[in-house]
């Protein structure tokens, strides 16, 4: 059985620019993306705020959907976000190892 996979969407503090990515550690990923790596698009942009997140039990499934939402266009996105986040709230808590 595969564990887990994630495609998510992180935005900075005015939710002006997205990065879409895709994983099968949240919590490892997230922590990446906070520390702001040199050279990096989300170090760059400064995208630290998750706004969106899907679950998928395989891998391949959510290499497709990153695809797809990487192809859609800006309010598109922001109209996906809206329809499980309305106010952009940043949703990492849960997914951080205690």
């Amino acid at each position: 059985m595969e564990k887990s996979s994630y495609v998510y969407i992180l935005t900075n503090r005015t939710n002006t620019v997205f990065y879409i990515g895709v994983t099968n550690n949240i919590s490892r990923r997230l922590t990446e993306h906070k520390e702001d790596r040199p050279g990096t698009f989300t170090a760059k942009y400064h995208l630290h705020k998750l706004v969106y997140v899907e679950v998928f039990s395989s891998i391949m499934n959510a290499i497709d959907r990153e695809t797809q939402l990487k192809g859609w266009s800006r309010q598109k996105k922001m109209d996906l976000i809206r329809s499980a986040n309305p106010d952009f709230n940043d949703l990492q808590e849960p997914y951080y190892d205690t």
